[in-house]
Parts: structure tokens; C-alpha cells; sequence
């Protein structure tokens, strides 16, 4: 399991510890990231994420998981979140119809 966000995109960053001395070692920034159950109105149902803290905030803010998916781009989105965005958007547009 990789250091990434599922929805952001968000991964390890690299820079350096720079000491009193301005001695400069190689250090790695994790991103805080959290293992959620998030619910999904569209499609009933819970899912089992592994994203940032950042990117629940930004899920909360968008009114849900749903809302947030299908504002998101799909290039930043790991493979599980672009097939529920995928059937949150076929599930959609049934809606309307029926």
C-alpha cells in the first residue's frame, strides 16, 4: 500500500533537515493520512478509503463523498475512487429517467 491519497493524489514528499550548522540531510514529508468509511447517498452504500486528513475537510466541505467525486478530476483519483465516480455518475443519470 502505497503513501497516496486516494482522492488527492496527495504522496511522500522529499526535502532536507537543515541543522543550527546549515548541515543538510535528506528527509521525507508523509502525508497525515487516515483510513475512512465514507458513505456514498447515490449508490447505498459504504467505502472503504485510505485518504488525508486534508481531503476529508475538503470531502466535508463538498457536501459528501458523492458531491466531491463528481466535482473531482479523474487524473488525481486512484483507480478504486475513478470506478465509483464511474458508477456514481452512471447511477445519476438512471435517476432522471426513471
Amino acid at each position: 500500500m502505497s503513501r497516496t491519497c486516494e482522492l488527492t493524489a496527495k504522496a511522500v514528499q522529499t526535502g532536507n533537515n537543515v541543522s543550527h550548522a546549515n548541515n543538510k540531510t535528506k528527509r521525507r514529508f508523509l502525508p497525515n493520512l487516515v483510513n475512512v468509511t465514507l458513505i456514498s447517498e447515490v449508490l447505498n452504500q459504504n467505502v472503504r478509503l485510505r485518504i488525508s486528513a486534508n481531503a476529508l475537510r475538503s470531502v466535508e466541505h463538498r457536501g459528501g463523498l458523492d458531491a466531491f467525486l463528481a466535482k473531482a478530476d479523474a487524473k488525481e483519483l486512484s483507480q478504486r475512487a475513478r470506478l465509483l465516480k464511474k458508477q456514481i455518475a452512471k447511477k445519476l443519470a438512471e435517476q432522471p429517467a426513471a
